[in-house]
């Protein structure tokens, strides 16, 4: 399978890192000038930048200058051999240059089209520049994220722009799988603010019920509790004691008996109503124990609970290391290159581990190539600076 990515930054590039981990041949189409903007975002590793090669890996670079007559022309060969293209210019950009959806569908009919972006193709908001931030506002994740009376907080990730990327993903896979049925491609329009708003389950059930709006809760869950972070002697741990198995054990593993027997605590729902005295009382006791101790009783208790890791610890965890989750990738300037494993762990057909993100236009005469320009005609194009 074939993958044109036309990405920037986060969601389409995230997206066909999705589909060329799962063995796509994803061709990244970019600027000469340049290429993909994170190719400038620190920290760099010489004259690379260190984000660029994680996000991109697996990947092909094809540097072609589209608002140029001979680089469209490229453009069309390649979407002539392609299965699926990924785009996430601003709505109507693709258009002008001829490139559009339903321009793509008449030309191309069996092309899936996933059109990325961050209000949609249509609607009040499609011509306003979006990005991840911009989404989580009005997503209304930020109006539930931090502290209760707190500033408004965004996700510690990108997360608009990350789910928005698998939803991509997601929909060029269903889409080649309804094209083995009907023989034609279709188009996905997927957005950054609808797919944040498609993460608020449990406020849609309150909101949807009641006609509450969601609130800032920090680490506590929305309707349950014990479910959050609670204070030990050097730090904080998480735990989450909800159930008719779960909170018994929480309790006498800690020597909190006496909250068995305390009425306001009798269901997960009454804890979460009287949560705040709640938390106090356990906070009392493990306030005095180490973090470590308190994970390796409530473990023995068959209690979900867990540290809360800082990320240079994550990425040198002796679990994820064990199970092999990070890989070096070889790199043309840069030697190995230290990877995020893909969580898809497929028993016959595992996630490819071949490359780095390459550099700009490293495969241009390559694909060039593929769809048949001799190498004078390549070195032409490179000198009129329609490739690079």
């Amino acid at each position: 399978m074939r993958v044109v990515e036309i990405g920037a930054f986060m969601a389409a590039p995230y997206a066909a890192m999705q589909l060329a981990d799962l063995g796509a041949d994803v061709v990244k189409v970019e600027n000469p000038s340049g290429g993909d903007p994170v190719r400038q975002t620190g920290p760099f590793l010489g004259e690379h930048s260190s984000p660029f090669v994680r996000l991109n890996r697996n990947k092909r670079s094809l540097a072609v200058d589209l608002k140029t007559e001979q680089g469209k022309e490229v453009l069309a060969s390649l979407l002539g051999t392609a299965d699926v293209l990924i785009e996430n210019l601003r709505p109507g950009a693709l258009r002008a240059l001829g490139f559009g959806p339903d321009q793509v569908a008449e030309r191309f009919p069996r092309l899936v089209y996933v059109a990325v972006s961050g209000w949609g193709q249509d609607g009040p908001l499609a011509a306003q520049p979006g990005l991840d931030i911009m989404a989580q506002a009005r997503a209304g994740l930020m109006s539930i994220t931090g502290e209760p009376g707190g500033a408004p907080v965004k996700v510690g990730v990108p997360v608009c722009d990350l789910v928005c990327g698998l939803y991509a993903a997601m929909s060029a896979m269903a889409g080649l799988r309804a094209r083995e049925a009907t023989g034609r491609g279709q188009c996905a329009d997927v957005s950054l603010f609808e797919a944040g708003a498609s993460l608020a389950v449990w406020e849609a059930g309150t909101f949807f019920a009641t006609g509450e709006s969601g609130a800032k809760h920090g680490s506590a869950h929305q309707n349950s509790a014990p479910y959050q972070a609670i204070r030990s002697k050097d730090g904080w741990v998480t735990v989450g004691a909800t159930t008719t198995k779960t909170w018994p054990a929480f309790c006498r593993a800690l020597g909190l008996e006496s909250l068995l027997d305390d009425a306001r605590y009798g269901s997960s729902y009454d804890r979460y109503h009287h949560r705040a005295e709640l938390i106090a009382s356990i906070e009392e006791t493990t306030s005095g124990w180490e973090t470590d101790r308190i994970v390796e009783v409530l473990v023995a208790a068959g209690v979900p609970c867990a540290p809360i890791a800082e990320t240079a610890q994550v990425f040198t965890d002796a679990h994820l290391s064990e199970r092999e989750f990070f890989w070096d990738a070889p790199h043309s300037e840069l030697g190995a290159v230290r990877q995020i494993g893909s969580p898809m762990r497929l028993s016959q057909t595992p996630a490819r581990r071949d490359v780095a993100g390459p550099v700009l236009g490293e495969h241009t005469g390559q694909v060039l190539a593929e769809l048949g320009l001799g190498e004078e005609e390549v070195a032409a194009l490179v000198a009129a600076g329609v490739c690079r």
